[in-house]
């Protein structure tokens, strides 16, 4: 497969420097990269990857669709490139004046979430977004063969890194270094190799948090995602917490939020933090308990705002983001 994917490129490669107008690109970025192109055909492949070959064969898949996209990108941008000497000036055009700005609505969503819990006595922390497995991965029970860990669920680096794929992994940085009582509110950007749609982006933002303390109790957990529910989206707000399983906590629940028109809707995951997760940072469990929770703030801000798209974020339409 690692042989195919080389190939793909360099024949790519080849045919982009053949091509001498928009349209034929447009046709062979298609034929390429669309939904059922041939670099597509090749990812599709993976299950049959033996498994020790796997962690080889996805960095080699996300190299190359990162070569190819960048390539298409460059060879798009000599089209619309306009020389010195072509462009023309009309003094006589009245000037162009810059509109005031305004602040994102995930930056705000943000802001407003990460207040709340600054008044409920959470600290705000950040972490790194280039993570090791052991962070992204060990240190939160999750085991080898989880299907997380695949290379065609996460973004493998070449110096055997990678992306990460949750901000959870800011909750093991504090509490390697910190010790309880812990809590801890962490914003940021993750990554996961997902196709791109109404409700995924391959980058998103989540909300992590997480208290560690004597005596800390899921009742503890329910009242405070409760206090911040009412506060976020409204007096009265109604949530309800159904058994799940997070390999990371224990009990786990989902947490659905209930709209007036739509019903029951999730909104985030959440538990008590799993002992191994205490241990595995040097925090007795028998001593101390503690809980954790995550939500996407695209998710949130979609369920506040109406949002029906999570792409609508991204695509930096004005008359979009000038509503917020």
């Amino acid at each position: 497969m690692i042989e195919d994917l080389k190939k793909l490129e360099v024949e790519t490669q080849n045919d982009l420097e053949s091509v001498t107008d928009k349209k034929t690109l447009e046709a062979l970025k298609i034929k390429i990269l669309g939904r059922k192109g041939l670099f597509a055909s090749l990812a599709g492949r993976m299950g049959e990857v033996p498994a020790p070959d796997k962690p080889a064969a996805g960095q080699e898949l996300n190299r190359v669709k990162r070569i190819l996209e960048e390539s298409f990108k460059e060879k798009e941008a000599s089209f619309s490139a306009v020389s010195p000497e072509t462009k023309s000036l009309d003094a006589t055009m009245p000037g162009t004046f810059a509109l005031p700005g305004g602040i994102h609505p995930l930056t705000q969503v943000t802001l407003d979430v990460t207040r709340i819990f600054e008044r409920l006595g959470f600290a705000v922390v950040d972490g790194p977004e280039v993570e090791t497995e052991y962070t992204n991965f060990e240190a939160l029970n999750i085991p080898l063969d989880h299907p997380s860990r695949d290379s065609f669920d996460t973004f493998y680096l070449d110096n055997g890194k990678l992306l990460r794929s949750q901000t959870s992994t800011v909750q093991i940085r504090v509490m390697e270094k910190r010790k309880p009582p812990l809590k801890i509110i962490a914003p940021g950007k993750v990554y996961r190799p997902d196709a791109t749609d109404a409700t995924h982006s391959f980058m998103f933002h989540q909300i992590e948090g997480l208290m560690v303390d004597e005596g800390a109790r899921f009742s503890d957990l329910k009242g405070i995602l409760l206090a911040f529910a009412n506060e976020f989206f409204g007096a009265g707000t109604k949530l309800r917490f159904r058994p799940h399983f997070f390999p990371f906590t224990e009990p786990s629940a989902e947490i659905d939020l209930w709209s007036p028109t739509r019903g029951w809707l999730e909104i985030l995951g959440a538990g008590m933090v799993h002992p191994n997760v205490l241990r595995g940072v040097k925090i007795d469990p028998e001593k101390f308990t503690g809980f954790a929770f995550g939500m996407g703030v695209e998710r949130v801000a979609m369920l506040k705002y109406g949002v029906e798209d999570i792409r609508m974020f991204f695509e930096n339409d004005i008359r979009f983001l000038k509503q917020f």
